[in-house]
């Protein structure tokens, strides 16, 4: 999701190095790398027991490299079909601004390097995750769902559903419920927030044949399956609570961040739509629920890190 508004006039008065050192950045994609960092500092924060302040750093740094390592290799594999979509044309490879085989490299390098830091600094199960959420994106997710089916990023979702059960390894050197709970959480939401995306994108998919579920099924079933996915994550978001392992806080954040998320997908759902299924009202309302799952999720998961603070 890298920033491709940007004008030439804004590059023209950006130093070259700077501008060189920006494209390396974009390659990361620090846009998702804020939500991984995010998730998976409040895994760390709501496990039980503490790392010094020196090992958590590290852990959160091997988690946003080891995500901005698949984001690059990603790029790097996707980079025939980015330079035919208009969201994505501009990126650091297509442009032609950064060769394909030292993207790929970029990416490898900072992939083994997260791991084995993150398995010096911390313990080896976390770093094992770590690898495995790299390769869940590169292999399974862009590799080998992205072009070939529709459930392309409910399957593949589960990359980015692994940065809290990373942190809570680190500090405790072992995977119990509890992380797998905010690993389910991240992997309902994805669908609803992708799904919103792909539907005022669908005509970049199609140009490029990405199988995309609005693509695939037309835009009535996605609006569907966006109002399906937010019921299936709403109950979900509250088991923390049920379970013990989260208090009143959170369950006060969580219900009402939910009913603000279950109006936008209702305002997906009922947008008024043609017999092909195609919107007859703009992508306004897929946009506004786009752009609220972002800060739905990034609030969800402060609000259990300022639960554990305050209740224990």
């Amino acid at each position: 999701m890298s920033d491709v508004t940007l004008s030439s006039a804004s590059d023209a008065v950006i130093p070259q190095d700077l501008s060189e050192v920006r494209d390396w950045v974009t390659l990361l994609k620090p846009r998702v790398i804020s939500l991984v960092v995010l998730t998976g500092l409040v895994g760390m924060l709501v496990a039980p027991g503490r790392l010094p302040p020196a090992l958590a750093i590290a852990t959160v740094l091997c988690i946003a490299l080891g995500a901005g390592a698949a984001g690059a290799i990603n790029m790097w594999y996707d980079r025939d079909i980015d330079a035919r979509m208009k969201r994505t044309a501009a990126r650091p490879i297509p442009a032609g601004r950064i060769e394909p085989g030292a993207a790929l490299a970029y990416g490898v390098a900072l992939a083994a390097a997260s791991v084995i830091i993150l398995g010096l600094a911390t313990n080896w199960v976390a770093a094992g995750v770590l690898a495995l959420s790299i390769g869940f994106y590169v292999f399974v997710y862009t590799m080998w769902l992205k072009r070939r089916t529709s459930q392309n990023i409910v399957i593949g979702g589960a990359a980015g559903a692994f940065p809290p059960v990373i942190g809570w390894a680190a500090v405790t050197g072992g995977v119990t419920l509890e992380p797998l709970l905010l690993f389910a959480i991240i992997f309902f939401w994805t669908p609803p927030h992708f799904w919103a995306l792909s539907l005022f994108a669908h005509a970049d998919y199609e140009r490029v044949g990405v199988p995309m579920l609005p693509v695939t099924h037309g835009a009535r079933e996605t609006r569907r399956q966006v109002l399906l996915y937010t019921l299936l994550l709403l109950p979900l978001t509250l088991t923390p609570v049920l379970l013990g392992f989260a208090g009143w806080v959170y369950a006060a954040v969580a219900a009402l961040l939910g009913i603000v998320f279950l109006g936008h997908a209702l305002a997906v759902w009922r947008d008024r739509q043609d017999a092909a299924g195609r919107s007859l009202t703009g992508d306004a309302p897929a946009r506004k629920a786009f752009r609220y799952s972002l800060s739905y999720l990034g609030l969800l998961f402060i609000a259990l890190a300022v639960d554990r603070v305050l209740l224990g």
